[in-house]
């Protein structure tokens, strides 16, 4: 049997799909934005595919199906979450967008963003931290050198979780977002990894992910709310 791939061969595959939709978002912030949500759903696929073969498996120990119904349950309690808080913190003046823009946005978010993003947040940073933090608890020297190129996250009990992998993953989904959205990505963060441990699976994470950014838009567009976009 060949030995799984380490964390460093692996961190390409994880981190590229997240750095390629922030990095066009940015960089073409001055094409309309149906070419910018064009271009990223098109380039991130096509990364997402190519390296598909070295990501975890997204199901787990538990029915996947219930899985799928949690992670449905627990997104619904996100868009509330997140519409809850922040709502306190942007205006009520926004430009409406136009309805390509929007369609293209919302695929991106409830289909595409969901799969990367919890690969990153939950499957490769929670778990390097995890891993990280037993290596350190056993005193041992160059932990976080130990843990890149002699471990894998794919040699990880499903809903194995610790407060420092706990903490370091939210702090990195937060760090994503901008800063009016903190408080609700810190109280987001923390709902999806409560997934992960109780359902021990990504899919639930996903599920969650995708529900949250489908219904948010849905609300944003029906209640004409743009400032939460």
């Amino acid at each position: 049997m060949e030995d799984p791939i380490s964390n460093y061969s692996l961190l390409l595959p994880y981190l590229a799909p997240y750095i390629a939709y922030v990095g066009i978002g940015s960089l073409c912030s001055q094409l309309p934005a149906e070419w910018n949500y064009s271009l990223r759903i098109v380039i991130v696929a096509a990364i997402l595919i190519w390296a598909w073969g070295r990501y975890i498996p997204f199901t787990g120990p538990k029915r996947t199906i219930i899985s799928a119904v949690w992670g449905l349950l627990g997104g619904l309690l996100g868009t509330v979450i997140w519409i809850s808080l922040l709502i306190p913190f942007v205006g009520l003046d926004s430009d409406d967008w136009s309805p390509s823009a929007f369609y293209l946005r919302l695929f991106a978010a409830s289909l595409l963003v969901p799969v990367f993003e919890e690969l990153l947040m939950r499957g490769y940073i929670f778990r390097i931290a995890y891993q990280w933090e037993m290596e350190r608890k056993s005193n041992k020297e160059k932990a976080l050198d130990r843990v890149l190129h002699d471990q894998s996250i794919n040699n990880f009990i499903p809903g194995a979780w610790s407060k420092y992998a706990i903490l370091v993953s939210t702090i990195a989904f937060t760090l994503g977002h901008q800063v009016h959205e903190w408080p609700a990505a810190i109280l987001y963060g923390s709902l999806i990894v409560l997934l992960w441990i109780k359902r021990k699976d990504l899919i639930s994470c996903i599920v969650a992910h995708g529900t949250t950014n489908l219904t948010l838009g849905l609300y944003v567009y029906f209640t004409n709310h743009w400032e939460l976009w």
